[in-house]
Protein backbone atom coordinates (compact mmCIF):
# COMPACT_ATOMS: atom_id res chain seq x y z
CA UNK A 1 0.00 0.00 0.00
CA UNK A 2 1.30 2.89 -1.09
CA UNK A 3 0.73 6.61 0.53
CA UNK A 4 -0.17 8.09 -2.92
CA UNK A 5 -2.99 6.54 -5.48
CA UNK A 6 -2.36 4.73 -8.48
CA UNK A 7 -4.76 6.29 -11.81
CA UNK A 8 -2.64 3.60 -14.07
CA UNK A 9 -5.88 1.72 -14.41
CA UNK A 10 -7.06 4.73 -16.21
CA UNK A 11 -4.28 5.67 -18.03
CA UNK A 12 -0.74 5.09 -17.55
CA UNK A 13 0.10 8.60 -18.43
CA UNK A 14 -0.89 11.67 -20.40
CA UNK A 15 1.47 10.43 -23.21
CA UNK A 16 0.00 6.35 -23.31
CA UNK A 17 -1.56 5.35 -26.16
CA UNK A 18 -4.76 4.55 -24.73
CA UNK A 19 -5.28 8.24 -23.69
CA UNK A 20 -3.94 9.17 -27.34
CA UNK A 21 -6.56 6.55 -29.23
CA UNK A 22 -9.66 8.04 -26.80
CA UNK A 23 -8.80 11.72 -27.52
CA UNK A 24 -8.80 11.02 -31.04
CA UNK A 25 -12.82 9.25 -30.51
CA UNK A 26 -13.59 12.12 -29.07
CA UNK A 27 -12.12 14.28 -32.08
CA UNK A 28 -14.64 12.57 -33.86
CA UNK A 29 -17.51 12.64 -31.50
CA UNK A 30 -19.70 14.97 -33.77
CA UNK A 31 -19.81 12.87 -37.03
CA UNK A 32 -21.69 10.27 -35.58
CA UNK A 33 -24.37 12.39 -34.12
CA UNK A 34 -24.49 14.53 -36.78
CA UNK A 35 -25.63 11.77 -39.21
CA UNK A 36 -27.74 10.45 -36.49
CA UNK A 37 -29.51 14.06 -36.66
CA UNK A 38 -30.28 13.52 -40.18
CA UNK A 39 -31.61 10.26 -39.77
CA UNK A 40 -34.64 12.03 -37.64
CA UNK A 41 -36.09 13.42 -41.15
CA UNK A 42 -36.26 10.20 -42.66
CA UNK A 43 -40.16 9.14 -41.21
CA UNK A 44 -39.25 5.68 -42.62
CA UNK A 45 -36.64 4.92 -40.11
CA UNK A 46 -38.39 3.09 -36.96
CA UNK A 47 -38.27 5.54 -33.71
CA UNK A 48 -37.32 2.58 -31.69
CA UNK A 49 -34.28 2.24 -33.73
CA UNK A 50 -33.19 5.99 -33.59
CA UNK A 51 -33.72 5.97 -29.84
CA UNK A 52 -31.49 3.04 -29.04
CA UNK A 53 -29.10 4.10 -31.31
CA UNK A 54 -28.45 7.38 -30.02
CA UNK A 55 -28.63 6.01 -25.92
CA UNK A 56 -25.65 3.37 -27.69
CA UNK A 57 -23.56 5.96 -28.61
CA UNK A 58 -24.17 8.16 -25.02
CA UNK A 59 -23.19 5.07 -23.25
CA UNK A 60 -20.19 4.90 -25.50
CA UNK A 61 -18.92 8.40 -25.21
CA UNK A 62 -20.39 8.76 -21.76
CA UNK A 63 -18.10 6.26 -20.63
CA UNK A 64 -15.07 7.30 -22.45
CA UNK A 65 -15.06 11.17 -21.91
CA UNK A 66 -15.97 9.72 -17.93
CA UNK A 67 -12.29 8.04 -17.81
CA UNK A 68 -10.75 11.44 -19.43
CA UNK A 69 -12.18 13.67 -17.64
CA UNK A 70 -11.36 12.08 -14.02
CA UNK A 71 -7.67 11.33 -15.31
CA UNK A 72 -7.38 14.78 -15.59
CA UNK A 73 -9.21 15.93 -12.62
CA UNK A 74 -7.75 13.60 -9.95
CA UNK A 75 -4.42 14.32 -11.85
CA UNK A 76 -4.79 18.39 -11.04
CA UNK A 77 -5.85 17.74 -7.77
CA UNK A 78 -2.70 16.12 -6.64
CA UNK A 79 -1.02 18.68 -9.04
CA UNK A 80 -2.65 21.76 -9.16
CA UNK A 81 0.85 22.90 -11.54
CA UNK A 82 -0.01 20.68 -14.45
CA UNK A 83 0.19 22.17 -17.31
CA UNK A 84 -0.96 18.84 -19.15
CA UNK A 85 -4.05 18.19 -16.76
CA UNK A 86 -5.76 22.00 -16.65
CA UNK A 87 -5.61 20.97 -20.39
CA UNK A 88 -6.82 17.95 -20.43
CA UNK A 89 -9.99 19.03 -18.28
CA UNK A 90 -10.36 21.72 -20.42
CA UNK A 91 -10.44 19.60 -23.27
CA UNK A 92 -13.20 17.38 -21.94
CA UNK A 93 -14.96 20.00 -21.10
CA UNK A 94 -15.13 21.12 -24.35
CA UNK A 95 -15.67 17.75 -25.93
CA UNK A 96 -18.69 17.76 -23.10
CA UNK A 97 -20.83 20.94 -24.52
CA UNK A 98 -20.44 19.15 -28.25
CA UNK A 99 -22.93 16.67 -26.77
CA UNK A 100 -25.68 19.71 -25.80
CA UNK A 101 -27.10 20.03 -29.68
CA UNK A 102 -27.60 15.96 -30.18
CA UNK A 103 -29.07 15.83 -26.61
CA UNK A 104 -31.61 18.81 -26.78
CA UNK A 105 -32.64 17.44 -30.40
CA UNK A 106 -32.69 13.86 -28.55
CA UNK A 107 -35.00 15.35 -25.55
CA UNK A 108 -37.03 17.33 -28.54
CA UNK A 109 -37.72 13.72 -30.10
CA UNK A 110 -38.60 12.18 -27.04
CA UNK A 111 -41.40 14.94 -27.01
CA UNK A 112 -43.27 12.88 -29.93
CA UNK A 113 -42.92 8.74 -29.12
CA UNK A 114 -45.11 7.07 -26.84
CA UNK A 115 -42.70 6.22 -24.58
CA UNK A 116 -44.60 3.37 -22.56
CA UNK A 117 -44.56 1.72 -26.64
CA UNK A 118 -41.08 1.70 -26.49
CA UNK A 119 -40.40 0.24 -23.72
CA UNK A 120 -42.58 -2.85 -24.21
CA UNK A 121 -40.43 -3.23 -27.25
CA UNK A 122 -37.03 -2.41 -26.19
CA UNK A 123 -35.03 -3.80 -23.34
CA UNK A 124 -32.40 -1.32 -23.79
CA UNK A 125 -35.40 1.77 -23.54
CA UNK A 126 -36.66 -0.05 -20.64
CA UNK A 127 -33.59 -0.14 -18.58
CA UNK A 128 -33.16 4.00 -18.96
CA UNK A 129 -36.73 4.60 -18.41
CA UNK A 130 -36.13 6.65 -15.67
CA UNK A 131 -33.56 8.22 -17.33
CA UNK A 132 -35.53 9.06 -20.21
CA UNK A 133 -38.25 10.63 -18.54
CA UNK A 134 -36.15 12.80 -16.65
CA UNK A 135 -34.91 13.90 -20.33
CA UNK A 136 -38.61 14.71 -21.30
CA UNK A 137 -39.05 16.08 -18.24
CA UNK A 138 -36.37 18.84 -18.66
CA UNK A 139 -37.80 20.09 -22.00
CA UNK A 140 -40.14 22.26 -20.21
CA UNK A 141 -36.56 24.11 -19.04
CA UNK A 142 -35.24 23.64 -22.54
CA UNK A 143 -34.35 26.86 -24.60
CA UNK A 144 -33.92 26.66 -28.35
CA UNK A 145 -31.10 24.60 -29.76
CA UNK A 146 -29.09 27.29 -31.05
CA UNK A 147 -29.60 29.11 -27.22
CA UNK A 148 -28.22 25.39 -25.63
CA UNK A 149 -25.48 25.29 -27.68
CA UNK A 150 -24.15 28.95 -27.00
CA UNK A 151 -24.95 28.70 -23.76
CA UNK A 152 -22.55 25.31 -23.23
CA UNK A 153 -20.09 27.39 -25.09
CA UNK A 154 -19.77 30.45 -23.06
CA UNK A 155 -19.54 28.75 -19.76
CA UNK A 156 -16.40 27.29 -20.98
CA UNK A 157 -14.88 30.92 -21.06
CA UNK A 158 -16.74 32.29 -18.15
CA UNK A 159 -17.87 29.90 -15.29
CA UNK A 160 -15.72 26.84 -15.81
CA UNK A 161 -12.84 28.99 -16.63
CA UNK A 162 -13.61 31.15 -13.25
CA UNK A 163 -13.92 27.82 -11.44
CA UNK A 164 -10.64 27.17 -12.30
CA UNK A 165 -9.22 30.01 -11.61
CA UNK A 166 -10.27 29.68 -8.40
CA UNK A 167 -9.00 26.01 -7.43
CA UNK A 168 -5.69 26.95 -8.99
CA UNK A 169 -5.16 30.32 -6.83
CA UNK A 170 -6.83 28.53 -3.51
CA UNK A 171 -4.49 25.09 -3.87
CA UNK A 172 -1.23 26.75 -4.52
CA UNK A 173 -1.94 29.89 -2.05
CA UNK A 174 0.95 30.09 0.76
CA UNK A 175 0.93 32.27 3.95
CA UNK A 176 3.63 33.01 6.65
CA UNK A 177 3.46 31.72 9.76
CA UNK A 178 5.57 33.05 12.66
CA UNK A 179 7.61 29.86 14.77
CA UNK A 180 9.92 30.11 17.25
CA UNK A 181 11.06 33.81 15.98
CA UNK A 182 11.04 32.27 12.43
CA UNK A 183 8.70 33.52 9.66
CA UNK A 184 7.91 30.43 7.52
CA UNK A 185 6.02 30.48 4.40
CA UNK A 186 3.51 27.41 4.49
CA UNK A 187 1.05 25.98 2.01
CA UNK A 188 -2.79 27.10 3.11
CA UNK A 189 -3.91 23.51 4.29
CA UNK A 190 -0.93 23.22 6.37
CA UNK A 191 -2.11 26.29 7.99
CA UNK A 192 -5.27 25.10 8.70
CA UNK A 193 -4.32 21.92 9.99
CA UNK A 194 -3.46 24.09 12.79
CA UNK A 195 -6.73 24.32 13.77
CA UNK A 196 -6.56 20.69 15.09
CA UNK A 197 -3.29 21.47 17.60
CA UNK A 198 -3.45 20.35 20.83
CA UNK A 199 -1.21 23.53 21.35
CA UNK A 200 -3.96 26.55 22.14
CA UNK A 201 -1.69 29.34 21.02
CA UNK A 202 -0.92 27.50 17.41
CA UNK A 203 -4.67 27.44 16.61
CA UNK A 204 -4.77 30.87 17.11
CA UNK A 205 -1.77 31.04 15.18
CA UNK A 206 -3.08 29.44 12.51
CA UNK A 207 -6.94 31.16 12.38
CA UNK A 208 -4.86 34.25 12.09
CA UNK A 209 -2.47 33.66 9.74
CA UNK A 210 -4.91 31.82 7.34
CA UNK A 211 -7.16 35.10 7.48
CA UNK A 212 -4.07 37.52 6.37
CA UNK A 213 -3.28 34.52 3.21
CA UNK A 214 -6.82 34.64 2.67
CA UNK A 215 -6.79 37.83 2.52
CA UNK A 216 -4.15 38.06 -0.24
CA UNK A 217 -6.41 36.46 -3.05
CA UNK A 218 -9.57 37.78 -1.90
CA UNK A 219 -10.69 40.06 -4.77
CA UNK A 220 -9.66 37.38 -6.84
CA UNK A 221 -11.92 34.48 -5.56
CA UNK A 222 -15.17 37.38 -5.16
CA UNK A 223 -14.21 38.53 -9.11
CA UNK A 224 -15.11 34.51 -9.32
CA UNK A 225 -17.28 34.46 -7.46
CA UNK A 226 -19.71 37.10 -8.86
CA UNK A 227 -18.53 35.61 -12.53
CA UNK A 228 -20.06 32.49 -11.64
CA UNK A 229 -23.26 33.56 -9.51
CA UNK A 230 -24.41 35.81 -12.16
CA UNK A 231 -24.26 33.46 -14.87
CA UNK A 232 -26.42 31.14 -12.68
CA UNK A 233 -28.86 33.49 -12.07
CA UNK A 234 -28.88 34.61 -15.61
CA UNK A 235 -29.74 31.02 -17.14
CA UNK A 236 -31.70 29.87 -14.70
CA UNK A 237 -34.07 33.01 -15.27
CA UNK A 238 -33.85 32.10 -19.26
CA UNK A 239 -34.65 28.52 -17.93
CA UNK A 240 -37.89 29.62 -16.47
CA UNK A 241 -36.79 28.91 -13.07
CA UNK A 242 -38.00 30.81 -9.95
CA UNK A 243 -34.69 30.95 -8.35
CA UNK A 244 -31.18 29.28 -8.59
CA UNK A 245 -32.42 27.02 -5.31
CA UNK A 246 -35.13 25.85 -7.37
CA UNK A 247 -33.45 24.69 -10.05
CA UNK A 248 -30.83 23.13 -7.96
CA UNK A 249 -34.32 21.09 -5.71
CA UNK A 250 -35.31 19.98 -9.54
CA UNK A 251 -31.85 18.94 -10.33
CA UNK A 252 -31.83 17.28 -7.10
CA UNK A 253 -34.92 15.49 -7.38
CA UNK A 254 -35.90 17.14 -4.69
CA UNK A 255 -39.24 19.71 -3.83
CA UNK A 256 -39.62 22.58 -1.69
CA UNK A 257 -41.45 20.51 0.80
CA UNK A 258 -38.86 18.05 1.77
CA UNK A 259 -36.49 21.07 1.80
CA UNK A 260 -38.81 22.94 4.33
CA UNK A 261 -39.32 20.00 6.39
CA UNK A 262 -35.56 19.44 7.13
CA UNK A 263 -34.52 23.02 7.22
CA UNK A 264 -37.45 23.53 9.69
CA UNK A 265 -36.43 21.22 12.09
CA UNK A 266 -32.87 21.82 11.39
CA UNK A 267 -33.40 25.04 13.09
CA UNK A 268 -35.88 23.92 15.96
CA UNK A 269 -33.03 21.56 16.82
CA UNK A 270 -30.12 24.42 16.95
CA UNK A 271 -30.40 25.24 20.65
CA UNK A 272 -29.16 21.46 21.29
CA UNK A 273 -26.15 22.09 19.11
CA UNK A 274 -24.97 25.44 20.50
CA UNK A 275 -25.37 23.45 23.97
CA UNK A 276 -22.85 21.41 22.63
CA UNK A 277 -20.38 24.32 21.43
CA UNK A 278 -21.15 25.83 24.71
CA UNK A 279 -19.77 22.64 26.75
CA UNK A 280 -16.79 21.89 24.71
CA UNK A 281 -15.96 25.66 25.08
CA UNK A 282 -16.13 25.32 29.32
CA UNK A 283 -14.16 21.65 28.93
CA UNK A 284 -11.27 23.75 26.74
CA UNK A 285 -10.79 26.36 29.42
CA UNK A 286 -13.14 29.44 27.93
CA UNK A 287 -14.97 31.09 30.60
CA UNK A 288 -18.03 32.45 27.44
CA UNK A 289 -18.73 31.33 24.01
CA UNK A 290 -16.47 29.43 21.77
CA UNK A 291 -13.56 31.45 19.34
CA UNK A 292 -13.97 29.97 15.83
CA UNK A 293 -10.56 29.02 16.05
CA UNK A 294 -11.34 26.93 18.76
CA UNK A 295 -13.85 24.53 16.97
CA UNK A 296 -11.56 22.33 16.30
CA UNK A 297 -9.67 21.75 19.40
CA UNK A 298 -9.02 18.03 20.60
CA UNK A 299 -10.19 17.52 24.04
CA UNK A 300 -8.38 14.36 24.49
CA UNK A 301 -4.82 12.89 23.86
CA UNK A 302 -6.33 10.31 22.88
CA UNK A 303 -7.77 12.31 19.40
CA UNK A 304 -4.23 12.69 18.37
CA UNK A 305 -2.42 10.19 16.51
CA UNK A 306 -2.97 7.18 14.01
CA UNK A 307 -0.51 5.78 11.45
CA UNK A 308 -2.15 5.13 8.03
CA UNK A 309 -1.63 1.39 8.39
CA UNK A 310 -3.36 1.48 12.22
CA UNK A 311 -6.51 3.97 10.26
CA UNK A 312 -6.07 0.99 7.31
CA UNK A 313 -7.08 -1.65 10.09
CA UNK A 314 -9.16 0.25 12.68
CA UNK A 315 -11.74 0.96 8.88
CA UNK A 316 -11.62 -2.59 7.96
CA UNK A 317 -12.36 -4.12 11.84
CA UNK A 318 -15.67 -1.92 12.22
CA UNK A 319 -16.83 -2.27 8.34
CA UNK A 320 -16.65 -6.26 9.45
CA UNK A 321 -19.00 -5.58 12.10
CA UNK A 322 -21.58 -4.74 9.61
CA UNK A 323 -21.30 -6.72 6.70
CA UNK A 324 -18.26 -8.84 5.05
CA UNK A 325 -18.52 -6.80 1.64
CA UNK A 326 -17.97 -3.48 2.90
CA UNK A 327 -15.00 -4.84 4.52
CA UNK A 328 -13.73 -6.23 1.46
CA UNK A 329 -14.71 -3.50 -0.80
CA UNK A 330 -12.49 -0.92 1.78
CA UNK A 331 -9.02 -3.24 2.24
CA UNK A 332 -9.25 -3.10 -1.90
CA UNK A 333 -8.99 0.22 -1.51
CA UNK A 334 -6.34 0.26 0.54
CA UNK A 335 -4.11 -2.37 -1.01
CA UNK A 336 -5.01 -1.54 -4.46
CA UNK A 337 -3.75 2.06 -3.96
CA UNK A 338 -6.82 4.14 -4.69
CA UNK A 339 -5.84 6.68 -1.85
CA UNK A 340 -3.74 9.70 -2.01
CA UNK A 341 -3.49 10.15 2.14
CA UNK A 342 -1.37 12.90 2.84
CA UNK A 343 -1.08 17.18 2.03
CA UNK A 344 1.54 18.68 0.08
CA UNK A 345 1.89 21.60 -1.69
CA UNK A 346 -0.06 22.03 -4.91
CA UNK A 347 -2.49 19.54 -3.92
CA UNK A 348 -6.10 20.26 -3.04
CA UNK A 349 -7.35 20.62 0.30
CA UNK A 350 -10.63 18.80 2.22
CA UNK A 351 -11.12 14.88 1.03
CA UNK A 352 -13.23 13.61 -1.56
CA UNK A 353 -14.05 10.07 -3.53
CA UNK A 354 -14.72 10.16 -7.46
CA UNK A 355 -16.42 7.31 -8.38
CA UNK A 356 -15.01 5.81 -11.93
CA UNK A 357 -17.85 3.54 -13.56
CA UNK A 358 -15.53 3.86 -16.61
CA UNK A 359 -13.52 1.39 -15.12
CA UNK A 360 -15.80 0.11 -12.30
CA UNK A 361 -13.02 1.91 -9.22
CA UNK A 362 -13.31 4.50 -7.47
CA UNK A 363 -10.40 6.73 -6.45
CA UNK A 364 -10.37 8.63 -2.83
CA UNK A 365 -8.63 12.23 -1.53
CA UNK A 366 -7.89 13.15 1.81
CA UNK A 367 -5.03 15.37 3.51
CA UNK A 368 -4.58 12.77 6.04
CA UNK A 369 -2.53 13.87 9.49
CA UNK A 370 -3.15 11.03 11.75
CA UNK A 371 -5.88 12.92 13.71
CA UNK A 372 -9.11 10.69 14.64
CA UNK A 373 -10.89 12.70 12.69
CA UNK A 374 -9.04 12.22 9.70
CA UNK A 375 -9.80 8.49 10.15
CA UNK A 376 -13.24 9.24 10.02
CA UNK A 377 -13.37 10.95 7.10
CA UNK A 378 -11.75 8.18 5.50
CA UNK A 379 -14.41 6.00 6.53
CA UNK A 380 -16.84 8.78 4.85
CA UNK A 381 -14.96 8.75 1.95
CA UNK A 382 -14.97 5.05 1.64
CA UNK A 383 -18.92 5.11 2.06
CA UNK A 384 -18.54 7.39 -0.93
CA UNK A 385 -16.69 4.60 -2.60
CA UNK A 386 -19.07 1.80 -1.28
CA UNK A 387 -22.17 3.65 -2.96
CA UNK A 388 -19.78 3.89 -6.50
CA UNK A 389 -19.24 0.32 -6.31
CA UNK A 390 -23.22 -0.79 -5.24
CA UNK A 391 -24.60 1.61 -8.39
CA UNK A 392 -21.82 0.73 -10.87
CA UNK A 393 -23.27 -2.62 -11.84
CA UNK A 394 -25.95 -0.72 -13.45
CA UNK A 395 -25.82 1.35 -17.25
CA UNK A 396 -23.45 4.51 -16.88
CA UNK A 397 -26.52 6.63 -17.38
CA UNK A 398 -28.34 5.28 -13.97
CA UNK A 399 -25.41 5.76 -11.83
CA UNK A 400 -25.62 9.42 -11.74
CA UNK A 401 -27.34 10.45 -8.14
CA UNK A 402 -28.54 13.26 -6.85
CA UNK A 403 -26.66 15.81 -4.52
CA UNK A 404 -28.42 14.69 -1.23
CA UNK A 405 -28.19 11.16 -1.95
CA UNK A 406 -25.24 11.83 -2.53
CA UNK A 407 -23.76 11.63 1.47
CA UNK A 408 -26.25 8.78 2.27
CA UNK A 409 -23.16 6.09 2.02
CA UNK A 410 -20.45 7.73 3.39
CA UNK A 411 -22.62 9.40 6.48
CA UNK A 412 -24.17 5.82 7.21
CA UNK A 413 -19.93 3.98 7.63
CA UNK A 414 -18.89 6.87 9.34
CA UNK A 415 -21.36 6.06 11.82
CA UNK A 416 -20.97 2.32 11.61
CA UNK A 417 -17.13 3.20 12.63
CA UNK A 418 -18.12 6.18 15.34
CA UNK A 419 -20.92 3.41 16.76
CA UNK A 420 -18.93 0.20 16.99
CA UNK A 421 -15.65 2.57 18.94
CA UNK A 422 -18.25 4.04 21.55
CA UNK A 423 -19.95 0.88 22.40
CA UNK A 424 -16.91 -0.77 24.19
CA UNK A 425 -15.02 2.86 24.69
CA UNK A 426 -13.65 4.07 28.32
CA UNK A 427 -15.11 7.70 29.45
CA UNK A 428 -11.91 9.08 27.97
CA UNK A 429 -12.41 7.61 24.47
CA UNK A 430 -16.28 7.71 24.27
CA UNK A 431 -15.35 12.08 24.81
CA UNK A 432 -13.10 11.61 22.19
CA UNK A 433 -15.45 10.22 20.04
CA UNK A 434 -18.84 11.74 21.10
CA UNK A 435 -16.30 15.10 20.42
CA UNK A 436 -15.45 13.80 17.15
CA UNK A 437 -19.11 12.98 15.90
CA UNK A 438 -20.69 16.15 17.10
CA UNK A 439 -17.63 18.44 15.53
CA UNK A 440 -18.90 16.68 12.52
CA UNK A 441 -22.54 17.03 12.64
CA UNK A 442 -22.62 20.55 14.22
CA UNK A 443 -20.48 21.15 11.12
CA UNK A 444 -23.34 19.70 8.72
CA UNK A 445 -26.18 21.19 10.70
CA UNK A 446 -25.41 24.09 12.06
CA UNK A 447 -22.42 25.38 9.54
CA UNK A 448 -24.10 24.05 6.71
CA UNK A 449 -27.26 26.44 7.46
CA UNK A 450 -25.03 29.39 7.45
CA UNK A 451 -23.39 28.64 4.72
CA UNK A 452 -27.71 27.99 3.24
CA UNK A 453 -27.98 31.28 4.29
CA UNK A 454 -25.39 32.64 3.19
CA UNK A 455 -25.53 31.68 -0.33
CA UNK A 456 -29.02 32.86 -0.51
CA UNK A 457 -27.97 36.39 0.32
CA UNK A 458 -25.89 36.19 -2.45
CA UNK A 459 -28.09 35.40 -5.06
CA UNK A 460 -30.34 37.62 -3.77
CA UNK A 461 -27.57 40.54 -3.88
CA UNK A 462 -26.02 39.52 -6.97
CA UNK A 463 -29.41 40.14 -8.95
CA UNK A 464 -28.54 43.96 -8.45
CA UNK A 465 -25.03 44.13 -8.38
CA UNK A 466 -21.67 42.41 -7.78
CA UNK A 467 -20.85 41.86 -4.08
CA UNK A 468 -17.55 43.13 -3.24
CA UNK A 469 -14.85 41.21 -0.61
CA UNK A 470 -16.24 43.49 1.95
CA UNK A 471 -20.17 42.42 1.55
CA UNK A 472 -19.06 39.25 1.06
CA UNK A 473 -17.33 39.00 4.32
CA UNK A 474 -20.14 41.11 6.10
CA UNK A 475 -22.54 38.74 4.74
CA UNK A 476 -20.53 35.32 5.78
CA UNK A 477 -20.42 36.83 9.43
CA UNK A 478 -24.05 37.26 9.58
CA UNK A 479 -24.67 33.66 8.07
CA UNK A 480 -22.63 32.26 11.28
CA UNK A 481 -24.13 34.74 13.77
CA UNK A 482 -27.76 33.20 12.46
CA UNK A 483 -26.58 29.94 12.54
CA UNK A 484 -24.68 29.95 15.55
CA UNK A 485 -26.33 32.50 17.47
CA UNK A 486 -25.21 32.98 20.79
CA UNK A 487 -22.08 30.01 21.63
CA UNK A 488 -19.56 31.54 18.86
CA UNK A 489 -17.32 34.60 20.27
CA UNK A 490 -18.68 37.27 18.12
CA UNK A 491 -15.14 38.75 18.11
CA UNK A 492 -13.61 36.03 16.52
CA UNK A 493 -15.50 34.42 13.51
CA UNK A 494 -14.30 33.52 10.52
CA UNK A 495 -15.80 36.21 7.26
CA UNK A 496 -13.40 34.17 5.14
CA UNK A 497 -15.32 31.35 4.65
CA UNK A 498 -16.76 32.08 1.35
CA UNK A 499 -13.58 31.74 -0.15
CA UNK A 500 -12.83 28.18 1.80
CA UNK A 501 -15.41 26.45 0.57
CA UNK A 502 -14.75 25.84 -3.02
CA UNK A 503 -18.62 24.15 -3.51
CA UNK A 504 -19.46 28.44 -3.68
CA UNK A 505 -17.66 27.90 -6.97
CA UNK A 506 -19.62 25.02 -8.95
CA UNK A 507 -21.39 26.81 -11.63
CA UNK A 508 -23.36 23.77 -12.51
CA UNK A 509 -23.85 22.54 -8.05
CA UNK A 510 -25.39 25.35 -6.70
CA UNK A 511 -26.37 25.35 -3.15
CA UNK A 512 -24.07 22.59 -2.47
CA UNK A 513 -24.92 22.40 1.35
CA UNK A 514 -27.98 21.56 2.23
CA UNK A 515 -27.00 17.99 0.94
CA UNK A 516 -24.47 17.49 3.29
CA UNK A 517 -27.74 17.69 5.78
CA UNK A 518 -29.98 15.79 3.86
CA UNK A 519 -26.96 12.66 4.10
CA UNK A 520 -26.45 13.10 7.42
CA UNK A 521 -29.90 12.99 8.94
CA UNK A 522 -30.96 10.40 5.82
CA UNK A 523 -28.22 8.22 6.99
CA UNK A 524 -28.76 8.61 10.63
CA UNK A 525 -32.69 7.08 10.24
CA UNK A 526 -31.35 4.29 7.85
CA UNK A 527 -28.73 3.57 10.64
CA UNK A 528 -31.83 3.29 13.18
CA UNK A 529 -33.80 1.28 10.95
CA UNK A 530 -30.77 -1.28 10.57
CA UNK A 531 -30.12 -1.32 14.47
CA UNK A 532 -33.66 -2.22 14.58
CA UNK A 533 -34.08 -4.86 11.53
CA UNK A 534 -30.28 -6.15 11.85
CA UNK A 535 -28.69 -8.31 9.21
CA UNK A 536 -32.19 -8.54 7.68
CA UNK A 537 -31.83 -4.78 6.70
CA UNK A 538 -28.54 -5.11 4.37
CA UNK A 539 -29.75 -6.15 0.92
CA UNK A 540 -32.62 -3.22 1.69
CA UNK A 541 -29.54 -0.90 2.18
CA UNK A 542 -27.98 -2.30 -0.97
CA UNK A 543 -31.11 -2.12 -3.19
CA UNK A 544 -31.71 1.44 -1.81
CA UNK A 545 -28.04 2.29 -3.20
CA UNK A 546 -28.26 1.07 -6.41
CA UNK A 547 -31.37 2.56 -7.09
CA UNK A 548 -30.19 6.00 -6.19
CA UNK A 549 -29.61 6.99 -9.62
CA UNK A 550 -33.28 6.36 -10.88
CA UNK A 551 -35.50 7.24 -8.89
CA UNK A 552 -37.02 10.61 -7.35
CA UNK A 553 -35.54 11.28 -3.72
CA UNK A 554 -39.40 10.42 -1.91
CA UNK A 555 -39.02 7.87 -4.50
CA UNK A 556 -35.77 6.21 -2.91
CA UNK A 557 -36.80 6.88 0.84
CA UNK A 558 -40.24 5.07 -0.33
CA UNK A 559 -38.01 1.92 -0.47
CA UNK A 560 -37.25 2.04 3.31
CA UNK A 561 -40.72 3.25 4.07
CA UNK A 562 -39.46 6.93 4.79
CA UNK A 563 -41.50 10.12 4.16
CA UNK A 564 -39.14 13.22 3.44
CA UNK A 565 -42.17 15.77 3.44
CA UNK A 566 -42.15 15.09 7.44
CA UNK A 567 -40.97 16.65 9.92
CA UNK A 568 -40.92 13.82 12.46
CA UNK A 569 -38.24 11.85 10.46
CA UNK A 570 -35.84 14.95 10.30
CA UNK A 571 -36.97 14.93 14.43
CA UNK A 572 -35.98 11.34 14.87
CA UNK A 573 -32.70 11.79 13.14
CA UNK A 574 -31.77 14.76 15.12
CA UNK A 575 -33.04 13.05 18.48
CA UNK A 576 -30.40 10.97 18.20
CA UNK A 577 -28.14 13.71 18.08
CA UNK A 578 -29.55 15.08 20.92
CA UNK A 579 -28.66 11.83 22.98
CA UNK A 580 -24.85 12.26 21.62
CA UNK A 581 -24.82 15.75 23.22
CA UNK A 582 -26.68 14.56 26.53
CA UNK A 583 -24.16 11.81 26.97
CA UNK A 584 -21.13 14.64 25.97
CA UNK A 585 -22.93 16.95 28.88
CA UNK A 586 -22.58 14.26 31.09
CA UNK A 587 -18.51 13.44 30.85
CA UNK A 588 -18.01 17.30 30.65
CA UNK A 589 -19.82 17.64 33.45
CA UNK A 590 -18.45 14.96 35.81
CA UNK A 591 -14.57 16.14 34.64
CA UNK A 592 -15.46 19.97 35.02
CA UNK A 593 -17.05 19.77 38.60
Amino acid sequence: MKNTWNLDALYKGFDSPELQTDLSAIDRLNEKYLKWIEDISDKSIDRTKLIEIFLNYLIEDTTRLRRLQAFGHLSFTVDSRSEKATSLVSKIQSKQSELTEPMVVFKTLLKEVDLDELCSRSELIATHRFFLEEALASTKHMLSLNEEVLISKLKLTGSSAWETLQSKVSSQLTGTVVIDNKIENWPIMKIRNLAFSKDPQMRRLGYESELIAYNKHAEISAAALNGIKGEVLTVSKLRGFDSPLDETLWNSRMNREILSAMIGTMEDYLPVFRRYVLLKAKLIGHQGPMPFYDLFAPVSDLDQEFTIDEAKAFIIKYFGDFSEELSSFARKSFDNDWIDFEPREGKVGGAFCSNIPSIKESRILTNFTGKLKNVLTLAHELGHGFHGDRIMSESILNTTYPMPLAETASIFCETIVRNAVLKDANEDLALSILENSLQGATGVVVDILSRFYFESQVFETRKDHPLSVNELNNLMLDSQKKAYGDCLDPEYLHPYMWLNKTHYYYASRNFYNFPYAFGLLFARGLYAIYLEKGESFIPEYDALLKATGKMSIYDVCKLVGIDPTQKSFWKASLEQIKSDVDAFEAIVTAKTQ
